[in-house]
């Protein structure tokens, strides 16, 4: 998994380089520092965010900090999950919502905050619940956090240079490329469809840390079954109707979670920020298979 998220990562880096030499091209100005333009602007927003990450994900998840004494179960889990991936004990909050879900923030293992819906209280099992935070344990030992926000730096530089193209063409008429209008249009086309490569790309690296999770928390908790058990009630049971207005989580946070929390009947994996139930599945499995594990 490693592998494929370092792939993906060159992919983003290449069309940020292509998209800037495009730029340059068209406007008549050195690429290179069109680029780093957009590089300081989306890395000072990106390092903003996760510098603050924790805060801002319990603010828009509606989620609040707990004691032990609040949920002991709760709290005894997912010390037991800290223990074994070896990490301080982390925060533990609880988000008000019917929807049975979970997710895991915070900067590394020294900062981190796992948080749980009363619904999957409700619904799985303790062994299930274990396998659950297992893997958003996984998530905290990875840094995945930081893995996504230099994703969202490098597609954010590319979003904001496709912006300046799309302004300098339809406000300022492409005034540079009026004598040659196969440019303009080449121009006008590479900032529309590389941005959207770039968040297709952007989402491959989500998908790839999710199932990167799956495998750690099966490994982790030994618990694959239990894992595939969890996943098969929590999707069916997820989607976007069972959040009302004043407790839906921002559409940012949707990579976070055990499973995309505002997920329609509509999407497809190429753009989900998970891959599908039978993948995660079949991963799984896998994974079980090797540990020796029959899994059904």
């Amino acid at each position: 998994m490693l592998a494929k998220t370092m792939l993906l990562f060159t992919t983003l880096t290449l069309m940020l380089m292509l998209f800037g030499y495009i730029i340059g091209i068209a406007l008549s100005v050195d690429p290179l520092s069109l680029v780093l333009v957009g590089l300081i602007f989306a890395t000072i927003i990106n390092f903003a965010s996760y510098a603050w990450s924790d805060k801002f994900v319990l603010w828009s998840t509606h989620a609040r900090l707990i004691t032990e004494s609040d949920n002991p179960q709760l709290y005894s889990i997912v010390r037991n999950v800290a223990m074994k991936a070896n990490i301080p004990m982390p925060s533990v909050g609880i988000v008000e919502s019917a929807q049975p879900n979970a997710f895991a923030t915070g900067r590394g293992p020294g900062k981190a905050i796992v948080v749980a819906t009363t619904g999957i209280l409700r619904t799985l099992t303790p062994a299930e619940l274990e396998a659950v935070i297992g893997h958003e344990i996984s998530h905290v030992t990875h840094r995945d956090v930081l893995v996504a926000s230099i994703a969202a730096t490098i597609a954010g530089t590319i979003s904001f240079l496709g912006q300046i193209i799309l302004f300098n063409s339809f406000y300022f008429g492409g005034s540079r490329n009026r004598n040659n209008n196969n440019a303009g249009i080449l121009m006008i086309i590479a900032a529309i469809l590389i941005p959207l490569g770039a968040m297709l790309v952007q989402l491959g690296i989500s998908r790839s840390r999710e199932t990167s999770a799956d495998v750690a928390g099966a490994r982790l908790t030994e618990k694959p079954q239990e894992l595939i058990n969890a996943l098969r009630k929590i999707s069916t049971r997820a989607s976007a109707s069972q959040w009302t207005q004043a407790n839906a989580p921002a559409p940012s946070t949707a990579s976070l979670w055990f499973v995309n929390p505002l997920k329609g009947s509509a999407w497809t994996e190429i753009f989900s920020t998970h891959p599908s139930l039978d993948r995660r599945i079949a991963n799984i499995t896998k994974v079980a298979q090797e540990m020796g594990i029959w899994v059904t």
